[in-house]
């Protein structure tokens, strides 16, 4: 209960520190999926299954992005059913600015010394190992 509370504590927190931009944490997590892309493009089937989330909430997402303007959506030219979301330059500029913003504030985890934060992702990296999330390569020692 108090890892879903905890969770629950940073996303509110993260959707208040990112809505001056406009943006909700769910939003701006995809904006950074689409940074990390090689060319800033995915399928939506990998947009909702690297965010975890059901198909549907990631097409709301996306068709809210594109409305800001921050993703186009444009047909898989290797799949004529698939659509790819492909970052803007303006959706770049505001994985930016969020990210900026999520910094400045610490990640929510203020209330931690450096050295709590390093024990704490190590940890977190555990359980994730343990359930078969091998995507940390690049994430283990970042919040």
């Amino acid at each position: 209960t108090s890892v879903m509370r905890v969770q629950q504590l940073l996303l509110a927190d993260f959707d208040t520190a990112l809505a001056p931009l406009d943006l909700t944490f769910a939003r701006f997590e995809c904006l950074v999926l689409l940074t990390f892309a090689r060319d800033g493009r995915l399928p939506m089937t990998t947009v909702g299954g690297r965010l975890m989330i059901h198909p549907t909430s990631a097409t709301h997402i996306v068709q809210k992005l594109a409305a800001q303007g921050l993703v186009e959506r444009i047909r898989n030219p290797e799949d004529g059913r698939g659509v790819l979301a492909v970052l803007t330059p303006a959706g770049r500029e505001a994985a930016e600015a969020g990210m900026a913003v999520l910094v400045e504030r610490g990640f929510g985890l203020g209330g931690l010394t450096g050295q709590e934060r390093v024990q704490l992702f190590g940890l977190l990296e555990k359980v994730r190992l343990g359930h078969g999330d091998f995507g940390l390569a690049t994430q283990a020692t970042q919040p």
